[in-house]
């Protein structure tokens, strides 16, 4: 027992021994921190990294959107004018038809000979009028042999004669109408539809079902309608020229045509409170047809020297519409806003900016009035894909 108590105490200078030594480098090490940190002052504020962009100044068109539907310059429901079957159908549908083209052939045989029998007629009152011209000479070379009755019986035999030959020429050329109307031609220069009857149909003129409609496709027409308090400016762009039209598909994502402003419409509508108008295309490559919706953007003037920027630095808030400029020192300002037009990502700012301002167009909801930012600014050819960091 004796030999073991300074083996014991031993292990208790030892431990005390540590502790202390470990409490020294812990407290020592903190103050050194604290001491350094406070060399160093409060920590910078971090750069809010943004995508700026120029305001431009340059012309903008204020384009008029809209819904509209496609129309055939001219459509026409072809129907026979006479009775009778049909032996031959001279057309395909869906083929592109030309004016006085052969489309159905109607058999012509009553018709044929009721031009024989007119024909024959007139032949026959030719022949009594001749012999009636005779008669008369005749009685008149008789001299006082031959009475004044008779002579005015006959000359009026001549005339009733030579009217009933005028008779038989309108009967003739009647029954020569009636046999061309056997031959359906294309009135106008179209596509043709679905057909509404067969080879061996029997079709008459008193019916309304139509044997194939045609459309007129070269130009084409839109139909479309425009708030009515744009008439005036609608009016006004009239006056300088023919107001450019572009149809594009209904989701606006691709071009099909530009035409021209054809035709206002003589009333407003005042149910909708719209104007209907009326644009035409030359639609050389069918892009357009008969029945189909588009979108149409109407021109209806060109702004010159317009401050724009591009749609993602217009912010909105409860008072207004403001955007984020940057400044010399790289900190966030803000601007309170009007914006009159807007149109393809790009809107037209009246008040609050000015040309040659780099506008924030990415990344604002990090940004706070004087707020230190980065800004990057994309390169204008995507393919490069550079960026410039300031």
């Amino acid at each position: 027992m004796k030999k073991s108590r300074p083996i014991l105490w031993l292990l208790i200078i030892a431990a005390v021994a540590s502790a202390g030594y470990y409490g020294w480098q812990k407290f020592g090490s903190s103050q050194a921190g604290k001491t350094q940190t406070a060399q160093k002052g409060p920590p910078r504020p971090s750069a809010v990294p943004v995508s700026v962009a120029p305001v431009q100044k340059t012309d903008f068109p204020v384009y008029l959107a809209g819904l509209g539907t496609v129309q055939g310059f001219n459509t026409v429901q072809v129907r026979t004018r006479v009775d009778g079957q049909i032996d031959r159908l001279e057309f395909r549908e869906g083929q592109i038809v030309k004016q006085g083209d052969l489309l159905v052939s109607i058999d012509p045989r009553p018709y044929q000979a009721a031009l024989d029998q007119a024909k024959a007629k007139k032949a026959q009152d030719e022949a009594s009028l001749a012999n009636a011209n005779l008669e008369l000479q005749r009685a008149m070379r008789l001299g006082e042999f031959a009475t004044a009755q008779r002579v005015d019986t006959q000359r009026s035999t001549v005339a009733q004669l030579t009217a009933q030959i005028a008779a038989d020429e309108a009967a003739i050329a009647n029954a020569q109408t009636q046999l061309d109307y056997t031959q359906v031609k294309a009135p106008i220069t179209g596509v043709a539809g679905l057909r509404q009857v067969d080879i061996g149909n029997i079709v008459n003129a008193s019916t309304q079902t139509g044997i194939v409609t045609i459309s007129q496709v070269e130009p084409i027409s839109v139909i479309f309608t425009a708030p009515e308090d744009q008439l005036p400016y609608i009016s006004e762009g009239q006056k300088a020229g023919a107001l450019k039209v572009i149809a594009f598909t209904t989701d606006g994502k691709k071009t099909l045509a530009e035409g021209k402003l054809a035709v206002i419409n003589n009333q407003v509508d005042t149910t909708s409170g719209t104007i209907r108008l009326k644009a035409v295309f030359d639609n050389k490559d069918h892009t357009l047809w008969p029945g189909q919706s588009v979108s149409t953007r109407l021109l209806v003037r060109m702004l010159k020297d317009a401050t724009v920027v591009p749609d993602d630095a217009v912010q909105h808030s409860t008072n207004g519409l403001y955007a984020y400029t940057v400044n010399q020192d790289n900190k966030a300002e803000v601007h309170k806003i009007k914006v009159s037009y807007g149109i393809d990502g790009r809107s037209v700012i009246e008040e609050g900016l000015s040309p040659g301002q780099q506008v924030i167009v990415g990344g604002q909801f990090k940004v706070q009035p004087g707020s230190l930012v980065s800004t990057a600014v994309a390169s204008s050819d995507p393919a490069q894909n550079k960026v410039r960091q300031e």
